[in-house]
């Protein structure tokens, strides 16, 4: 998909022309009326016909029987003027996108509004990308698409022929593609069939996506997971032939600067979890190949850093496994190791996601972050407690937490701050090993992330259970159903925060 700034008028030349309307301008917005004035007055009667207002998420489409030169027109209600930001105009240039598709369209013109804000560019360009989304890589024949949404133009009301693209404008275009292409890449590795995206190949295409975008790789097979002396990551891993992977990416400004800030990233990379021997029921299983997001955003989230090229060292850190019940599987009651020299006592094969996370924040917390964050499908419970929309999350500094906190807002991903309760640190008790991987029934979440909390040493370390919107049963404003590719959106804004 081509995205650039284009004409947005009656003699677009497109398939589909979206334009983005509010309640308080419908009745006087200058391109409506060009356009009914072209269409005879069919679009204002349309409006009427339909009882279009402009209201938020309220769609209108109206074939314009070759009159004028798209083929078709479409209204998208933004709501109230005053109550128009980022998240808004995002969700209905997704909106946009996705209808381009169900229309066939190879060609989509969205007309934009305030002319000389050119952030509306980079917040388009990420919309439609992630609204025009599908997962077909499996289809064949019939069941493929006939069509993809190839050129997207992006205008401005009142500018009936675009004008050369300032340097200014197609940099905000780039950024939104880098942002949104990262959040499509991390949906593909998500919706991956577990048969086809194993520990190794997640590995492999974080090292084909690093030489594309000239970053450093590391990467630790089985053998140098035990020479490195990850006990848990091996653990969890050695019940299945397809051996697990510790990835390590990593971005470095060209010009060193003392006062800037190093990131880690790590994420929970499951790329199937059956529960082990302590095995899940046959319900929902499949959908377990989902249990990798955390990294997938953290690996694919290298992509847009590398093109954003933001002034902040950043590292991608992601445990790769496989969770199988074969003979060499762990088992229950079994006390292993770590690389951070603790013992822990088995109780549940099912929760495995936090010792690879375990080992994993042990190596991260190494390389002397500023911050450490990691993201990870964690607990059922944190699904229960929050639902499908919002992810848990927890941090040892009020300091992280408020500036990723205000990322989030600004990215329109939910989040909601769960506490670190000490008092229910004592069901992590164990009579033989160190401690105890899990706790007691209640509370699930909260004594997950003190399990986490014990292998971050004295990093400033933020925890993202994001259980519920990493994989959803049915399509959002922004995604459709399957991956999501939650939480990089935030990721990005939190490091351009971070920077200067």
């Amino acid at each position: 998909m081509k995205i650039a700034l284009g004409s947005v008028g009656a003699s677009a030349t497109t398939d589909l022309l979206t334009v983005l309307v509010t309640e308080d301008q419908l009745d006087k917005d200058a391109l409506v009326n060009e356009l009914d004035e072209a269409l005879g007055g069919a679009l204002r009667i349309a409006i009427s016909d339909e009882d279009f207002t402009g209201k938020k998420d309220s769609v209108l489409v109206l074939s314009t029987a070759r009159k004028i030169t798209p083929k078709k027109v479409q209204l998208v209600g933004l709501g109230a003027s005053s109550k128009v930001g980022e998240i808004e105009l995002r969700a209905a240039a997704a909106r946009a996108g996705r209808w381009a598709n169900a229309e066939k369209a190879a060609s989509l013109s969205i007309a934009l509004r305030n002319k000389d804000d050119h952030a509306q560019l980079r917040t388009a360009a990420e919309g439609v990308i992630l609204g025009a989304y599908r997962f077909t890589r499996y289809l064949t024949g019939e069941r493929r698409p006939k069509k993809e949404l190839e050129r997207v133009h992006l205008g401005f009301h009142g500018t009936k022929e675009s004008a050369k693209a300032s340097a200014e404008q197609k940099k905000a275009i780039a950024r939104g593609e880098a942002v949104a292409l990262a959040v499509t890449a991390a949906r593909d590795f998500v919706n991956d069939p577990p048969n086809e995206l194993t520990p190794a190949r997640l590995a492999e295409s974080a090292q084909k996506l690093a030489a594309e975008h000239g970053l450093d790789a590391k990467i630790l097979d089985f053998a140098g997971i035990r020479k490195a002396g990850m006990k848990l990551l091996e653990a969890v891993g050695r019940g299945s032939r397809n051996e697990p992977r510790l990835i390590h990416l990593s971005y470095k400004p060209e010009k060193a600067r003392k006062s800037r800030k190093r990131v880690v990233f790590v994420g929970k990379g499951l790329t199937f979890d059956s529960g082990g021997l302590c095995i899940k029921p046959a319900q929902g299983m499949g959908d377990m190949k989902s249990d990798m997001a955390g990294a997938a955003i953290t690996v694919a989230l290298m992509a847009a850093v590398a093109r954003l090229a933001p002034d902040v060292e950043v590292h991608a850190i992601a445990a790769a496994a496989e969770n199988m019940p074969d003979g060499d599987a762990y088992r229950p009651g079994d006390v292993f190791g770590s690389l951070d020299g603790k013992t822990v006592e088995i109780i549940n094969t099912d929760a495995e996601g936090r010792l690879v996370l375990a080992d994993a924040l042990a190596y991260a917390r190494k390389l002397e972050p500023d911050y450490l964050i990691d993201h990870a499908t964690l607990t059922g419970a944190c699904l229960i407690a929050l639902g499908t929309q919002t992810a848990g999350f927890y941090a040892n500094d009020d300091k992280l937490a408020e500036l990723y906190l205000d990322a989030a807002r600004g990215a329109g991903e939910s989040l909601w701050r769960m506490p670190l309760l000490d008092e229910l640190r004592d069901s992590l008790k164990s009579d033989v090993a160190d401690m105890k991987h899990t706790g007691d029934r209640y509370g699930g979440s909260i004594t997950a992330a003190l399990f986490l909390r014990e292998f971050v040493g004295d990093a400033k370390w933020a925890h993202l259970d994001i259980a519920g919107p990493a994989y959803l049963d049915r399509p959002s404003a922004l995604s459709p159903k399957g991956g999501t590719g939650f939480g990089l959106l935030t990721m990005v804004r939190f490091l351009e925060a971070l920077e200067g």
